[in-house]
């Protein structure tokens, strides 16, 4: 498995278990996101959407910690032969609005990236955006995979595991991640009829009903 299939798979697991759990929430901020600045929304009140744009407009993430959000996500879900990167599908746009939506994950993922980047200087001397490539995958190896991950790196592991689930909820609910896990979305059924040996096991003759 490479890396993308493995942090895609952990992203998608930790999505159905965690962040995903508040699906419904995230799906109307994700919506709200797209049309704050156009038309309201069917179904939103009004003061739910001057919020919207309100939040909109505000800024909660630096120019730096955007860039950075930007690397983690693309390492996350990288660009490969079927789809785009997480970036491309416009991830980093939805993780800057759902922390402005749920403000519980401001800290968290403010701190968080603090973490990688003192860690990134300790190690190579230089913020995680300006490390080489293998330099920042080496970091990000020992805390993507909570089972293997050492006790002091836990702080990272929270926080990147968080990372995953809003890039994995922010990707596998835009048109590109939709088309990348392969959603036809609902489809017609055709009926034709009740099976014969339904209509048999409550005494009916198939041959009256079909010919």
């Amino acid at each position: 498995m490479n890396r993308r299939e493995s942090l895609k798979a952990l992203g998608l697991i930790a999505a159905g278990s965690g962040v995903l759990a508040t699906a419904c929430k995230q799906d109307k901020a994700k919506d709200a996101a797209a049309a704050a600045d156009t038309e309201k929304l069917p179904g939103v009140q009004d003061f739910e959407h001057e919020r919207n744009k309100q939040l909109h407009a505000e800024r909660f993430f630096t120019e730096h910690e955007m860039a950075t959000i930007t690397v983690l996500a693309d390492i996350i879900i990288p660009k490969d032969d079927i789809s785009g990167s997480a970036s491309e599908a416009g991830v980093p746009a939805f993780i800057e609005f759902i922390v402005k939506d749920l403000p519980s994950h401001k800290i968290p993922m403010r701190g968080g990236l603090k973490w990688l980047d003192v860690q990134s200087q300790k190690r190579y001397g230089n913020a995680f955006i300006k490390c080489k490539e293998e330099q920042q995958l080496a970091l990000i190896d020992e805390i993507a995979y909570p089972e293997r991950a050492k006790p002091e790196m836990q702080q990272g592991v929270a926080f990147f595991s968080l990372m995953r689930d809003l890039t994995s909820s922010g990707f596998f609910t835009s048109e590109m991640g939709v088309k990348d896990i392969g959603y036809v979305g609902n489809r017609p059924g055709v009926w034709t009829g009740v099976p014969a040996e339904v209509l048999k096991e409550h005494g009916f003759d198939p041959e009256k009903f079909f010919g």
